[in-house]
């Protein structure tokens, strides 16, 4: 799904205007980024909790070459989703 198509789906459901259901939209994802930048997690209860994790740095290998490389530490974004979620995809 876009954004395009969730906001559709957000006027349709509550009768905001396609303006302020955009402008909710990034507002929402603006904030989960400002935090997680923060290295804060977020919990959605029902929903899920957005983390980051740090992931060390590595040796790998080029596939091509055979060659070693290192690979350089880096923070990664995890979702975890809640039980109301689960219950309702499954």
């Amino acid at each position: 799904m876009s954004k395009e198509a969730l906001v559709d789906q957000i006027v349709a459901n509550t009768g905001l205007s396609k303006k302020d259901a955009t402008a909710a939209i990034s507002q929402v994802t603006q904030a989960v980024t400002d935090l997680m930048v923060k290295g804060q997690d977020i919990s959605l209860i029902g929903f899920g909790k957005f983390s980051v994790k740090d992931v060390p740095a590595r040796t790998g290998r080029n596939p091509s070459t055979g060659a070693e490389i290192q690979i350089a530490a880096r923070k990664q974004v995890k979702f975890t989703p809640g039980k109301g979620l689960k219950d309702a995809v499954n």
